[in-house]
């Protein structure tokens, strides 16, 4: 199994769990990492996309990390599968390039569990939030894997950010899900 992990944040220098379990992935065999920020800086249309779905071919798993950016994908990452989740490749016609393919979505999120839970401030769930991925998920045939989401990252403690790393891992490495057919 190959995993190969698309990671953005719209602030990489303040970012403290994403750049570490980044670094964790890096380190993870089978697993390929693109930062997006990294390789193309903060333009939002200069992506490489033969070379960016390429990287999606080659992969059983795509894990997208990043930062919820007010209750949102970062900015680089929807500018992101705007244009590399093209018509013809992902979807339309012959676009069937992420079909059967697995999606995890890890996200960090400064703010309390409570704060996203039906009785929280926004009155959502992480899982609410992150809709819009799990809908271009089923949309293009892939495997919609449950979010897996670290709250508090403002403030966290290297031994909870030691847990974000074992979760982290687990789901890199763990075995690909039973075919939706099976």
């Amino acid at each position: 199994m190959k995993t190969l992990v698309i990671v953005s944040h719209p602030y990489p220098d303040q970012s403290k769990v994403i750049k570490d379990l980044q670094r964790t992935a890096e380190k993870t065999a089978g697993v390929a990492v693109r930062n997006l920020e990294s390789l193309y800086g903060g333009r939002l249309n200069g992506f490489d996309v033969a070379a960016e779905q390429r990287a999606h071919d080659n992969a059983d798993r795509i894990v997208y990390l990043f930062p919820i950016h007010w209750f949102n994908l970062t900015p680089m990452l929807k500018a992101y599968l705007n244009q590399v989740w093209s018509y013809g490749w992902a979807f339309g016609p012959e676009g069937t390039a992420l079909k059967g393919k697995e999606m995890q979505v890890v996200v960090s999120a400064g703010a309390t569990e409570q704060t996203y839970s039906a009785t929280g401030l926004i009155q959502s769930t992480v899982d609410e939030v992150l809709t819009p991925m799990k809908a271009s998920a089923y949309y293009v045939g892939m495997k919609y894997l449950p979010p897996l989401a670290f709250y508090n990252a403002m403030g966290v403690s290297e031994e909870t950010l030691a847990a974000f790393r074992r979760a982290f891992v687990e789901k890199l490495v763990m075995p690909l899900a039973a075919p939706v057919d099976a």
